[in-house]
Formats: C-alpha cells, sequence, structure tokens
C-alpha cells in the first residue's frame, strides 16, 4: 500500500521523462492506447518471478520489470522469498541506473532508473519484536531467514525503516494533523529544485546520483560530523558503499528542511535508516 501511493509524493514526470517511459511501455505492448504515460510506473512482481521477467530477456530481447519500473518504483514484497539469482543482478542498476541483458543473441542495454522499495519480515512467523511476544524463531532460524538477502545487495539499499504492526483499532480512526500528499510533494519538488540548481552544468542532478567520488565534495560534513561517522562505522561495521549513501541520505534530508549544511542531527537521522547493520554487527 505505501509503495503504491510512494508516486504521489513524487515530482510528476517531465515531459522527456514521459517520453522514455512511454518508448518502453510500447516496445513491452502495455500503451493499452494511451498516446503518452503521464504518471510514474509502479511495478509489484510476484516473488516468484523469473530472472528474465525481471530483468529482461526473451527471443527478440525484451525488457524485464527493472526497466518497465524505469522512472518509477519498483515494489518486490517479501523480499527474501525471491530467488537469489534474480536478486543478486539488482546490484548492478541499483548502482547504475541500466542493466544490460546478454544472451545468445547478444547484450542489449536498458534503462533501470527506478526507485526500489522491499518488503520483509522480521523472522519467518513475523512476530520479531511485537509486544505481544508471540515470536517462537529462534536465532539459528532468524538467521537463515536473513541470509536470504545478501549483504551486497542490503548495501544498496539506501533505507532500512522498521515498520510496527498497526492495532486494528487504529485503522479506523481518523488521525487529526495528518499531512496530505500534496504538501509532502511540493516539500520534495523544493528539494529536487535545490539539487539541481546545486548540480547544474553535471551530469547528475540529484543527490543518489553523485558518484561516490564526488560525495564528499558534495555532501561536507564539519569535523563533529565526521567524528559521529566514524563512530557509526566502527560500531555497524560499515562498508565504504554504505559510508557513502548515508552521507548522500543526510544531504537529502537537510535539502528537504531547507537547510544550506548538513548537520551532525542530518547524520544522526540517516544513521538510524541504517537499522538492518544495526541488526548484522549485533
Amino acid at each position: 500500500m505505501l509503495a503504491r501511493r510512494l508516486p504521489s509524493i513524487l515530482p510528476p514526470l517531465t515531459l522527456d521523462e514521459a517520453i522514455e517511459v512511454t518508448a518502453i511501455h510500447s516496445v513491452a505492448g502495455l500503451l493499452d492506447g494511451h498516446p503518452l504515460v503521464a504518471t510514474r510506473p509502479v511495478r509489484a512482481p510476484h516473488c516468484s518471478v523469473s530472472d528474465a521477467a525481471l530483468l529482461g530477456g526473451g527471443v527478440p530481447i525484451r525488457p524485464g520489470e527493472v526497466t518497465l519500473a524505469h522512472h518509477g518504483v519498483l515494489f518486490l514484497d517479501e523480499l527474501p522469498e525471491f530467488r537469489r539469482n534474480v536478486l543478486e543482478p539488482l546490484r548492478q542498476p541499483l548502482e547504475e541506473r541500466r542493466i544490460t541483458v546478454a544472451r545468445g543473441a547478444g547484450a542489449v542495454p536498458f534503462p533501470a532508473a527506478f526507485q526500489l522499495v522491499a518488503a520483509m519480515n522480521p523472522c519467518v512467523c513475523g512476530w520479531l519484536g511485537d509486544p505481544s511476544a508471540q515470536c517462537r524463531c529462534t536465532p539459528p532460524l532468524i538467521d537463515r531467514y536473513r541470509a536470504r538477502v545478501s549483504g551486497p545487495l542490503l548495501d544498496r539499499i539506501d533505507l532500512h525503516v522498521e515498520v510496527p504492526r498497526v492495532a486494528v483499532t487504529a485503522l479506523a480512526d481518523d488521525v487529526a494533523g495528518e499531512e496530505p500528499s500534496a504538501a509532502v510533494r511540493a516539500r520534495v519538488i523544493a528539494a529536487r529544485a535545490r539539487q539541481q540548481a546545486r548540480f547544474a552544468g553535471r551530469p547528475f542532478a540529484v543527490n543518489a546520483h553523485v558518484p561516490g567520488r564526488e560525495v564528499r565534495r558534495w555532501c561536507r560534513i564539519d569535523e563533529r560530523g565526521r567524528k559521529l561517522l566514524e563512530v557509526a562505522s566502527d560500531r555497524l561495521g560499515l562498508s565504504a558503499r554504505a559510508y557513502t549513501r548515508i552521507l548522500r541520505v543526510a544531504r537529502t534530508i537537510a535539502d528537504l528542511a531547507g537547510e544550506a549544511h548538513v548537520t551532525t542531527a542530518h547524520l544522526a537521522e540517516a544513521i538510524q535508516y541504517r537499522s538492518l547493520d544495526r541488526r548484522l554487527s549485533g
């Protein structure tokens, strides 16, 4: 539900992006008579999907779900249930925003600049950490379950967010003061505008696309922030990739707040979004 609503807070497609998405969906035969795809696509393949269906393949080679989600959202529910040979190749598009599909007939590059949203239970039964204390999973069973998703793939996911169970009584309540999607979208658009102005003339336009070698230039932190990040890296055993991703996320948090500089508060919030790193290190 949350994944399908994510496009409602993202900036609308530009004309160039809409043309790209339309061309992809035309090749896949998914236009259904519409001359132009005007909304960001949301793709949610089942965990039984084949590698060819997710990544692309066939004869002739056709785009897969990662390309059909270009400029949109790819949602993978029950992430550990996907086969390893399906998940591991996602590393390339998550890093390069494109994927090269190689088959006997040759190799074809496809665009794949999507936002990945994945969901998984905390354990096999799903009750780990719940106040009801119903979980009976043993530590080895939990470790085997989580090991279905490799560390290198988790490294490439910027935000690890724990979502507690919502009480049934709360589902029917009207919560006063809820922020509408339109207000969130306006804040996101303003943050994107700051990034585009910052990176004017560069081959990248948003924080997430800043190359690793340039992250420290564009996501500057002071000495206090550097020490905080060093302590977090030691305690969590963060990789170099996770380190740079935290800097990008902190820069985005600052942009959303309308602040020019990345502070320790922004860094601390970005570190909190590495919950799976905390589990693995513990």
